[in-house]
């Protein structure tokens, strides 16, 4: 009995040498379905139509062709069960032996602008992961292939059946890999689409979370080298890499960290960051400008670190930042003579934020044991009208500007986060400790390491200030004035502390929790 092969296939590259190939070499013959069989008798190849096999034609504009028993019956039967096949002999239903199966292209239709919501519809294929799901439901006989890239795999294993039935099953196992983010694909697509979404009413959150994720690269290692771990989803569409060694673990979680940072800045500014902290922040009139002052926060952290800028780097700035060690540079433009410079540094890796500075998703997701933590990114300085001047004295208006740089930096260090800043410039960051005080020490211990006088300073503390010790120390080290969510119990202790000192302090109402 002749084998049979079904090829259904949107995606036609390399179909008719595989198909060729199937029939001359190894003596199939074709089954298939509207374009698909027309391309392959183009090709000189022997085609039996489906609606030919089934006797029943195709309907409803070809939403109706492989719907059918003398199809699902091939892929299903058994070929260990006396039943089974007893049951397709006595109904007629030839055995198909391998499926060539990919979808209409849901994916790329949705992501085009001017997409209707009829032409989505009409590209929900529905006959392709049936059968995809029929053949690799019944792998330990049939050979199911849903990407082209295995039709080279499927010919060199045809001949040793050992070969093709370990292979039957990785493609199987593809198939349902494929079909399952098939279907989230056009549930999140619906879900977006839906007058009344299907969120919980409390949260805001939808009630089932559909996500599918294509991995885009395997990685060196993860944190350590010890670690094994890849890459999943569109961050190569927001970032194009000019140079450089591969990205590691470690420099993708800086790069988004830096780019969210970034994103909070209008003015040209230069961020300078090691293990997701910034450790070096200002704006100025001038990139250069930026760097001279984000640079004097922290001489030692940027070595092996990572910087940012929002504006087009030059030739002079690359210059001064080629003196220094640097893993990633990122920027939305390059200019000639700065690729000129950078490029000698073979290893370090340039990027340029294709999508804009700042862009990316509005979610973010922590995998926690069992499952995910869901929450919406923390974009919001709060209202500037409802911060609340809560001492005798007011700030300058000096100080209010020093303050409002300052409490943007402090929502991108990890907590507990003190930062000092004097106009545009970051003077001491402290970061991630389990006492606020401590933070704060960092931060003046390293103000002092750079030679950077903190009279005159703002502090700003991403966290309440629990006990007043945390004020007193910012005090002692020169600083006049402080931003802070409040919210403490001891408020009063800590405002009183602030009048004994004469500083001014304001309170925003708004926490920025970094872990």
């Amino acid at each position: 009995m002749a084998k049979l092969a079904l090829l259904s296939v949107s995606d036609k590259s390399g179909l008719a040498a595989f198909a060729t190939a199937l029939v001359n070499k190894y003596g199939y013959t074709l089954l298939s379905t509207g374009g698909t069989a027309k391309m392959l008798m183009s090709h000189g190849l022997p085609v039996t139509e489906v609606g030919t096999h089934t006797g029943f034609p195709e309907i409803m504009e070809g939403r109706v062709k492989t719907l059918h028993p003398k199809i699902h019956g091939g892929l299903l039967c058994r070929r260990d069960s006396e039943e089974h096949l007893k049951q397709a002999q006595d109904n007629d239903i030839a055995l198909i032996d391998l499926v060539v199966v990919n979808l209409y292209p849901f994916e790329e239709t949705v992501a085009k602008p001017d997409v209707t919501f009829e032409q989505a519809i009409e590209n929900i294929d529905i006959g392709g992961p049936s059968m995809l799901r029929s053949a690799a439901k019944n792998h330990a006989s049939v050979s199911v292939v849903c990407d082209p890239a295995d039709y080279d795999a499927v010919l060199a294993a045809m001949s040793d059946e050992k070969a093709m039935s370990a292979l039957r099953g990785k493609l199987a196992l593809k198939v349902f890999q494929r079909t399952g983010s098939y279907d989230t694909a056009i549930a999140q697509y619906l879900a977006g689409q839906a007058s009344e979404p299907d969120m919980d009413a409390l949260s805001g959150f939808p009630k089932t979370l559909s996500s599918s994720y294509k991995k885009a690269q395997t990685l060196r290692y993860g944190e350590n080298p010890h670690q094994k771990a890849a890459l999943y989803g569109t961050f190569h569409e927001y970032f194009e890499q000019l140079q450089g060694k591969e990205l590691s673990y470690n420099n993708i979680l800086d790069i988004t960290a830096a780019t969210y940072l970034i994103g909070d800045f209008e003015r040209p500014t230069v961020a300078i960051l090691k293990h997701t902290n910034p450790c070096g922040v200002a704006s100025a009139a001038t990139l250069e400008e930026a760097w001279d002052l984000a640079y004097a926060t922290d001489r030692q952290a940027p070595f092996g670190g990572i910087i940012i800028v929002n504006q087009t780097l030059g030739g002079d700035l690359a210059k001064t930042i080629a003196e220094i060690f640097t893993e990633v540079i990122i920027a939305p433009r390059f200019g000639d003579e700065a690729l000129d410079i950078l490029r000698k540094k073979k290893n370090l890796r340039l990027m340029i934020a294709k999508a804009g500075i700042g862009a990316g998703s509005l979610l973010e997701t922590r995998a926690v044991i069992g499952g995910l933590l869901l929450q919406d990114r923390d974009k919001t300085l709060g209202n500037q009208a409802e911060y609340k001047v809560v001492t005798k004295r007011q700030p300058t208006t000096e100080e209010w500007a020093s303050m409002l740089f300052a409490w943007k930096i402090c929502k991108h260090v990890k907590s507990n986060a003190i930062v000092y800043c004097r106009g545009e410039q970051t003077l001491g960051v402290g970061a991630g400790q389990m006492a606020r005080v401590d933070s704060s020490r960092i931060a003046v211990w390293k103000a002092g390491e750079a030679k950077l006088d903190l009279q005159g300073s703002v502090v700003a503390s991403e966290a309440l200030f629990p006990f007043a010790d945390g004020l007193v120390a910012a005090a002692d080290a020169g600083a006049t004035c402080a931003i802070q969510p409040g919210g403490s119990l001891r408020d009063e202790e800590v405002i009183k502390a602030a009048d004994d000192r004469g500083m001014a302090m304001v309170f925003t109402g708004i926490r920025h929790f970094k872990h």
